[in-house]
């Protein structure tokens, strides 16, 4: 009976977030509770593939918990974010956009913790993405103690002046809690209009950086 409350409609979740752990130990008590929400619920972890910060936290309380984690790294990085033993699977990339392209091609659904431009540059082409039409996944903002408020009423103010449709402004989901947030994204529907059809997307020669991203 418990299996059934737990389980999601979600397999793979990627998660963006900071090779920093922040100031605050707010911040790494939520990457802890969303690594053991997944767990709970038998979601496996793709993420930047990092063992420091608050990637180095959900990955260990992920893979500790049972489920599987891929890291996807470019080897430019790999000094720097890695830090000991590696956790999980580990692929190397030869760059940022192909990091980007594959962890959006494994995962089912996209979740941001706080973090800094890395991080918010990911969340931010993953929300372009979805109103593209490139991809039709969930996205989700893990808004710890308010961290992301201000990019929030930013996005607010971008449909106020006429650069965001309001529909898209629904793309992105916020809760201040791993739980509530994955329960948000369990019950999510799209009701924003594609830019262009994903079909279209697939047709044209734009590369394998979004074109990988619709096997799925």
């Amino acid at each position: 009976m418990e299996e059934e409350k737990t389980r999601s409609k979600f397999k793979r979740m990627c998660v963006f977030c900071g090779s920093n752990s922040g100031h605050r130990k707010v911040f790494s008590d939520a990457a802890l509770d969303l690594g053991n929400e997944l767990v709970n619920r038998k979601i496996d972890l793709v993420y930047g593939g990092g063992s420091v910060g608050l990637m180095g936290l959900i990955s260990r309380t992920v893979y500790n918990g049972g489920c599987h984690v891929l890291g996807i790294i470019p080897k430019a990085l790999m000094p720097l974010e890695i830090s000991g033993e590696t956790v999980g699977e580990v692929r190397t990339v030869s760059d940022m956009h192909e990091r980007k392209a594959a962890m959006a091609r494994e995962a089912d659904a996209f979740i941001a913790l706080p973090g800094g431009y890395g991080t918010m540059e990911e969340l931010l082409e993953m929300i372009t993405w979805s109103q593209l039409g490139i991809h039709k996944k969930t996205v989700g903002l893990l808004n710890v103690d308010g961290y992301y408020n201000n990019l929030l009423t930013l996005f607010d103010n971008g449909v106020e002046e006429g650069f965001i449709k309001p529909g898209a402004r629904h793309i992105i989901i916020s809760a201040p809690t791993a739980k509530e947030l994955l329960e948000k994204m369990e019950q999510y529907t799209p009701c924003h209009e594609h830019v262009a059809p994903q079909e279209s997307w697939q047709m044209e020669q734009l590369g394998d950086y979004p074109k990988q991203l619709n096997a799925q």
